[in-house]
């Protein structure tokens, strides 16, 4: 040990001071997975009119749909090609189907059970990650869901976003806190592996809003979080709103997003693991905040590193 290093014992078994997806995932398999991202075609309530139109003011699914990924194709021939695309890096390894675009869990369960069983059938496809909505499952979803992990790895991912009633109606959500509440107590009450997706940032959260919302998050039943800073990007509504008056928002600097991310992480509970801490959308795209092109793995590696100055660890301030 070098002079000046301090070692802990933390809970999570290795020696980052955070609780770190990827090392949770090695637990979870014994060889090397990959997601492939499939769209289905599904929409929201909060773009059909079921809840409202034009769905969350944040929200360009395009930000994050790689090539093969497209209605128009089978999801047989998405996963294929995806496979393909990786499968020239890694040789050997286990997929998973991840269901990204919009909520993939708003359809009738037949409708349902055929893609999801498409998409299972698929050689060395042995689980799905299912991105949906907090108000987008019911009893019966959850129960076929259930059904499906005594065989294959099932993950349900909860766009939370944030954990104030105000702030998800000015983002046109289209739900509460209070379903994201009961819809993780019904995964959870049946064994299901779940996450939750959270944006720092959004208007009308303030710095202070999102550190308390760490501590309500932390009182949830759910495994994997995924954080992201806000991001405004071309073809939204919140593109608009930001044209129109910017001083509605409070966007991060990159150096204040990585110092906020570890005062973020020290207020969580250390069970909770950490799938990410940012997200990159496509330069293209992106309006504002630029950090410059810093890509995920840099700025993460600045978030490591900034836990380390700062001597301090995920669930430091937890129980404060």
């Amino acid at each position: 040990m070098t002079k000046n290093t301090v070692k802990y014992n933390y809970p999570w078994g290795h020696d980052k001071p955070y609780n770190e997806f990827s090392s949770y995932f090695k637990k979870q398999f014994k060889q090397r997975v990959q997601k492939i991202a499939v769209d289905a075609g599904f929409t929201c309530p909060n773009r059909d009119g079921k809840k409202g139109r034009g769905g969350c003011t944040y929200c360009n699914n395009d930000t994050f749909n790689p090539f093969y990924c497209s209605p128009k194709k089978t999801i047989t021939q998405q996963l294929n090609e995806g496979i393909a695309f990786f499968a020239e890096k890694y040789k050997t390894q286990q997929y998973l189907a991840y269901f990204q675009a919009y909520s993939n869990t708003y359809a009738d369960l037949e409708t349902l059970k055929k893609y999801y069983e498409e998409a299972l059938s698929v050689p060395n496809v042995t689980g799905l990650v299912i991105a949906t909505r907090p108000d987008c499952v019911d009893e019966e979803i959850l129960d076929y869901l259930q059904k499906l992990a005594e065989k294959y790895y099932i993950v349900l991912e909860y766009g939370i976003e944030t954990c104030s009633n105000d702030t998800l109606k000015n983002i046109n959500r289209g739900h509460t806190f209070e379903d994201s509440i009961k819809a993780l107590e019904m995964s959870a009450k049946r064994g299901l592996h779940t996450g939750v997706h959270y944006i720092i940032g959004l208007p009308g959260d303030s710095r202070k809003d999102n550190l308390e919302h760490a501590k309500l998050l932390s009182d949830l039943p759910f495994e994997t979080l995924k954080l992201h800073q806000l991001q405004i990007i071309k073809g939204t509504r919140m593109a608009k709103q930001y044209a129109e008056n910017s001083e509605m928002f409070n966007l991060f600097s990159a150096d204040e997003y990585i110092n906020f991310a570890v005062q973020f992480a020290e207020r969580l509970k250390p069970k909770i693991i950490i799938e990410r801490f940012i997200s990159e959308s496509p330069s293209d795209m992106l309006i504002a905040p630029k950090w410059g092109g810093f890509k995920n793995f840099e700025i993460t590696a600045k978030i490591l590193k900034k836990f380390k100055e700062k001597n301090t660890w995920q669930g430091k301030l937890y129980a404060q």
